[in-house]
């Protein structure tokens, strides 16, 4: 049976830059956007040709900052197949009505961005008092919340995962772990602590791949225990596209070739099935499309 794959973590840029204007969130453009900026219509075809199902678009806040005009205006255009992982200023008076309105443009999912490529802070920022009405808004209407960030940022998503639990938290590229010593992995120690907060996510990405693949780091050893401290269920796979080098194709081959110590169940957990319990946008729309075929 052919393994359906569902990607929380590609990036879209547009061409025309009348429409949508640049405002990369601390005034710098990501390289990877400048070299490899890949329009919607562009992934559509690689995610065909790499048998990818649907995806969730994540806004590229290195190129737009808080306007999600681009990701949105893409994700309506077929929301069988898609859905949006926006970015909002959570501090903003007005954030829980933005948040409202983008809903109505295909957002199943905020995205905080702390620490990671052109942006570098601890992430305090995320729990300042006017940004709690946010965390009470999106476990009101179960909406996950992405957070980019480094080693520098864990102890504040620590914070959060213990000061909302209602909210369920994805952590983009694991937040990128030291995997350094090789198995047992002790140097990712700050990974494994948080396993005990159910209310986290992982995302698995060519980040994380390429990490396993660095000696004295295997892929045969570190998924393994990945699952072992968190679960498949709680394990969600996501490109990264075009920010790593390759075809999508390219990335999903890494991504099985990863993935190949693990179970059947495990990994069609990873490929597809924890993305639709995050995002049960898409579990419905495929639902509604089989129905209607």
């Amino acid at each position: 049976m052919t393994q359906k794959i569902i990607d929380i973590h590609p990036h879209i840029i547009s061409p025309d830059t009348g429409r949508y204007p640049y405002n990369p969130l601390g005034g710098v453009r990501s390289d990877w956007s400048a070299e490899r900026p890949f329009p919607f219509e562009q992934y559509v075809t690689e995610m065909e040709a790499a048998g990818v199902a649907q995806a969730a678009m994540v806004q590229s806040a290195t190129t737009y900052g808080y306007d999600n005009s681009y990701a949105a205006d893409s994700v309506c255009r077929d929301p069988v197949r898609f859905v949006g992982v926006y970015t909002v200023d959570v501090a903003a008076p007005d954030a829980v009505a933005t948040i409202d309105m983008w809903r109505g443009r295909g957002m199943a999912g905020l995205r905080l961005f702390g620490a990671g490529s052109t942006v570098q802070s601890d992430g305090r920022w995320m729990i300042a008092p006017e940004t709690v009405p946010v965390w009470e808004h999106m476990a009101a209407i179960d909406m996950p919340v992405c957070i980019q960030t480094t080693s520098i940022g864990l102890p504040v998503v620590e914070e959060i995962l213990g000061r909302f639990p209602g909210v369920r938290i994805i952590l983009d590229h694991l937040g990128r772990p030291d995997l350094t010593d090789g198995a047992p992995y002790e140097k990712a120690a700050p990974l494994w602590a948080l396993a005990r907060f159910a209310n986290l996510y992982l995302k698995v990405t060519p980040r994380t791949f390429d990490l396993s693949e660095k000696v004295p780091a295997t892929p045969e050893t570190f998924f393994p225990k990945l699952v072992a401290e968190y679960g498949a269920g709680r394990l969600a796979w996501g490109s990264n596209f075009p920010a790593n080098d390759g075809t999508l194709k390219d990335l999903v081959d890494q991504g099985h070739r990863c993935f190949a110590a693990l179970s059947e169940d495990d990994r069609a957990a990873i490929w597809a099935g924890t993305a639709e319990k995050l995002y049960p946008q898409l579990l419905q729309a495929s639902k509604t499309e089989r129905a209607i075929a």
